[in-house]
C-alpha cells in the first residue's frame, strides 16, 4: 500500500473528480481563449455560489464559513497549471456540438448480443459523466462501446502516452499508477474495484495520459474511442444546458439570478420522466432535492384526517415544487402526483443549497402561500403543523 506525507493512502477524492469534470465540459462548451484566467474565473463563481448559499440558509445565517466550504483547496490547482504547461491549447481538437448533425452518418456502431446489452447498461447506469443523458443518447453510448478482455498485469493506458479510449469496469481490479519523474517508481494512487471509469480527462483535454492504470486481475472493461466520447458527451452537455436555459428562463423565481448562476443551475439540473399517476414526492419523506416542470403537469395533494389524498394544487410548465421541505429543513409536506406524462429537471439537495441561496427569501415566502391554502382545508394552525 502506498503512502503519501503523515503516512496517510494516496487516494483521489471523488468530489474533486467531479468538479474538474464539471470544469472541463464548461470550458471545453465555452471555448474561451485563456485556460487559466478562465479557471479562476470558474472557481471564483463557484465559490461566491456556495458562499452566497450557505449565507442565505435560514437556520444557520451566521454560521461561519469552514475552509473546505468557503475555498477551493490547493489539491485542486495542480492539474489546471499541469494541462497549462504541456501545449498552448487544450482545445487543439475542434468539436462544435451546434454543427453537429446526427443524421450525417458518422455514428459508431459495434454490434452486441442481448446479454452483452444488458452487462454494459448495468456498468454505466451509474457513471457520472453519463448521468444527464436521456434514453436516445444513453442507447448511442451502449451502441458505441467495445469490449475489451483483460488479464493480470495488463497495461490498459500508459501515463504519458496520447489519450485513445475512455474506459468503463464492468468486473475486475485495477490500480491506477502515477510516477512523478520517469526515473521513479510509479505511486499506487487509487484502485477500481469491480466499478468506476478512466481515461476520461485525456480526451477531454487532448492531453497525454495522466497515469498508468494496470490490471492486478482478470477483468473486463468497456471502451469508446476518442471522437466518439467527445462528441456524445459534449453534444449532450451542449443540448442540455441551452434546454435548461429556456426552462430557466420560464421560472419567475429565477430571475433572480445573474446569468452566470442561471449557468451552473444548468449543468447542474438533472432530466427525470415520470409516467402517467405516478408519484414523485411522498408525504412524510426525506427530501432529497426539488423539481421544475419541463412538460406536462403535477398535482399536489395532502392526506386528510381519514387518510384520503386531497388535491391542494396543480403544477403546469415552468412551475416548480419540492423546495419547501428543503427550506424548512422538515419531511415533505405533500405528495406530488403526475396527471398525464411528465418531464421534470430535478436538483438535487447539495445543488440547491449551493446555487439557489439568491432565491430562498421567494422560496420562503411561498411557505406563507402554502399555509393559508392548509388553513382553507384544515381549519387550523395545529392541523397544519400535524400534517408537517
Amino acid at each position: 500500500m502506498n503512502r503519501g506525507q503523515g503516512g496517510a493512502r494516496i487516494q483521489v477524492p471523488d468530489e474533486l473528480r467531479e468538479v474538474l469534470l464539471e470544469f472541463t465540459i464548461s470550458y471545453l462548451l465555452e471555448q474561451p481563449g485563456d485556460v487559466i484566467a478562465y479557471a479562476a474565473d470558474y472557481f471564483t463563481r463557484l465559490r461566491d455560489a456556495r458562499t452566497t448559499a450557505i449565507l442565505y440558509d435560514g437556520a444557520e445565517a451566521s454560521e461561519t464559513l469552514s475552509p473546505d466550504e468557503s475555498t477551493i483547496s490547493r489539491e485542486e490547482e495542480p492539474p489546471i497549471g499541469r494541462f497549462a504547461g504541456r501545449r498552448k491549447s487544450v482545445f487543439a481538437e475542434t468539436y462544435n456540438p451546434e454543427e453537429d448533425d446526427d443524421d450525417d452518418g458518422t455514428k459508431v456502431v459495434f454490434p452486441k448480443s442481448d446479454e452483452q446489452r444488458q452487462r454494459l447498461a448495468e456498468a454505466v447506469k451509474n457513471i457520472l459523466l453519463f448521468r444527464s443523458l436521456d434514453k436516445e443518447q444513453m442507447q448511442e453510448v451502449l451502441d458505441a462501446m467495445f469490449e475489451k478482455k483483460v488479464h493480470p498485469g495488463d497495461t490498459v493506458i500508459k501515463q504519458g502516452d496520447d489519450g485513445d479510449n475512455f474506459y468503463v469496469v464492468e468486473s475486475g481490479i485495477f490500480h491506477a499508477l502515477v510516477a512523478s519523474d520517469p526515473s521513479e517508481e510509479p505511486k499506487h494512487i487509487h484502485t477500481y474495484d469491480n466499478s468506476g471509469s478512466f481515461g476520461e480527462l485525456a480526451l477531454l483535454y487532448n492531453m497525454p495520459r495522466a497515469a498508468t492504470i494496470r490490471a492486478v486481475s482478470d477483468g473486463s472493461l468497456w471502451a469508446m474511442d476518442r471522437q466518439t466520447f467527445r462528441r456524445i458527451l459534449l453534444k449532450s452537455a451542449f443540448k442540455k444546458r441551452k434546454m435548461y436555459e429556456h426552462l430557466i428562463e420560464s421560472v419567475p423565481m429565477l430571475k433572480t439570478l445573474q446569468p452566470y448562476e442561471r449557468m451552473n443551475l444548468a449543468d447542474a439540473l438533472v432530466p427525470r420522466s415520470f409516467g402517467d399517476g405516478e408519484r414523485i414526492i411522498k408525504q412524510g419523506d426525506a427530501a432529497d432535492g426539488m423539481y421544475f416542470v419541463e412538460q406536462g403537469e403535477v398535482v399536489v395533494s395532502v392526506l386528510d384526517d381519514s387518510g384520503q389524498e386531497v388535491e391542494i394544487n396543480r403544477i403546469g410548465k415552468g412551475g416548480y415544487f419540492g423546495e419547501l421541505a428543503l427550506v424548512t429543513h422538515r419531511p415533505r409536506a405533500a405528495s406530488v402526483f403526475c396527471n398525464g406524462d411528465v418531464k421534470c429537471a430535478f436538483l438535487d439537495v447539495e445543488a440547491f443549497e449551493r446555487l439557489l441561496g439568491p432565491c430562498m427569501e421567494i422560496m420562503k415566502r411561498n411557505i406563507t402561500d402554502y399555509e393559508e391554502q392548509m388553513l382553507k382545508i384544515f381549519g387550523s394552525k395545529q392541523n397544519i403543523k400535524d400534517i408537517r
